[in-house]
């Protein structure tokens, strides 16, 4: 299953909030006593390969929804920040290789948004619990304080004992995904790299025309915070005049390589106000330097008073 790509905000600002995407997956998990095959968190969707039915599938993604949503209201006030994302879920064909190359496509994700070179590099997902040479490190999580538990997982849940914590403070996939599934379905750490090469992610990331983002949106949402300060002496973005919120976008792509469409999602802005800000000529805009601009949209959808 795959949720919509969020075009005007992002699931994960940061790596706190991508910590708490990782825990939330074994909670509802456990909860719904579902079974994780693989998976991967990106900024604006998230992907789930689950051994479940589809009514079972739903309910997942419903309860994953839900539990991230109630973090986002609590940390940034956001209401509904998830309502209205779309999932689609499909029912995965055994035949012709069809469980390697549907796993393969979902942890190519980030190396197909040039985040970076191998599956296994990327820690918002199951990418690197297979196949591993070693033994896996990290605390039981039944050592640490009930107190500390509820904190980390943001929620009352009670998870095995057994499950790992690492030092990263997220609970470890190995510790939840069903990896021996996955390994007995590849065999051999060489086919498994077959398919992640093969995958149709890793062959939209050679094509030439392929728009993809020089860094991460995690990066260019700390960066808008820094320049916003240090480029006009404002706290927040909502405070930017017209002139200054177009000179931000512009900053953003010079110093990052950054297209529309990610400005647009970091940014919570619609993707054509973001274009006609990049375009404007800056003497079209010297005369609205000292006002705001009333089309301008914080990302919890409230518009900006003057």
């Amino acid at each position: 299953m795959t949720t919509d790509h969020l075009e005007q905000r992002i699931w994960f600002r940061d790596e706190e909030d991508f910590k708490a995407g990782m825990n939330a997956v074994p909670v509802v998990a456990v909860a719904l006593g579902i079974v994780i095959v693989s998976f991967i968190l990106m900024s604006n969707h998230v992907h789930f390969v689950l051994y479940c039915s589809r009514d079972e599938a739903q309910r997942f993604i419903d309860g994953y929804k839900k539990h991230h949503a109630r973090y986002l209201r609590l940390k940034y006030g956001i209401k509904e920040a998830l309502r209205g994302n779309k999932v689609d879920i499909q029912r995965i064909v055994r035949a012709d290789e069809g469980a390697e190359k549907v796993i393969a496509y979902v942890l190519m994700n980030a190396v197909a948004a040039n985040i970076c070179l191998h599956a296994t590099a990327y820690p918002w997902g199951s990418g690197a619990a297979y196949f591993k040479g070693s033994a896996t490190a990290g605390k039981r999580i039944c050592t640490l304080s009930g107190r500390a538990v509820k904190r980390l997982l943001h929620s009352n849940i009670q998870l095995p004992d057994d499950y790992l914590v690492g030092e990263e403070g997220y609970v470890l996939p190995e510790s939840y995904v069903d990896v021996r599934y996955v390994e007995f379905l590849f065999r051999t750490p060489k086919r498994m790299e077959y398919f992640l090469r093969n995958s149709s992610k890793a062959k939209l990331r050679l094509e030439a025309d392929q728009e993809v983002p020089a860094f991460r949106d995690q990066i260019l949402t700390a960066a808008a915070e820094d320049l916003c300060h240090t480029l006009f002496k404002r706290n927040e973005v909502q405070e930017l005049s017209e002139a200054q919120l177009s000179e931000l976008l512009k900053q953003l792509r010079f110093r990052f390589s950054s297209h529309a469409g990610q400005l647009a999602r970091v940014m919570g802005i619609p993707y054509k106000r973001v274009v006609t800000l990049l375009d404007a000529p800056e003497t079209l805009l010297h005369g609205t330097e000292n006002r705001q601009s009333d089309s301008f949209v914080p990302r919890n959808g409230t518009k900006k008073s003057k």
